[in-house]
């Protein structure tokens, strides 16, 4: 499967953010895709010091995983897509 994620850096901090979302929105299962995802990202050579998950939620954005890169990320907003990785 195919999916889409933003690669970004700011103020010397890599991040991702995934376009993805656990399929039971739970605290533990969000950690655990989010986890793996970000093995995955990095796998594909990029670097990650941060990362989140984006999701549509009653019409809306939502974010969730480092507090504080969720926080910047709701003030400045959904970043443009960068990448895809295939996940299994």
């Amino acid at each position: 499967m195919q999916l889409r994620l933003a690669h970004l850096r700011h103020q010397g901090i890599d991040f991702v953010v995934f376009d993805a979302d656990a399929r039971s929105h739970m605290r533990d299962d969000r950690a655990e895709i989010l986890g793996k995802l970000t093995q995955e990202a990095r796998r594909a050579g990029l670097r990650v010091d941060k990362a989140a998950l984006a999701y549509r939620k009653g019409g809306r954005i939502e974010f969730w995983g480092t507090p504080d890169l969720v926080r910047f990320l709701a003030s400045a907003g959904l970043p443009r897509w960068t990448h895809t990785i295939t996940v299994q």
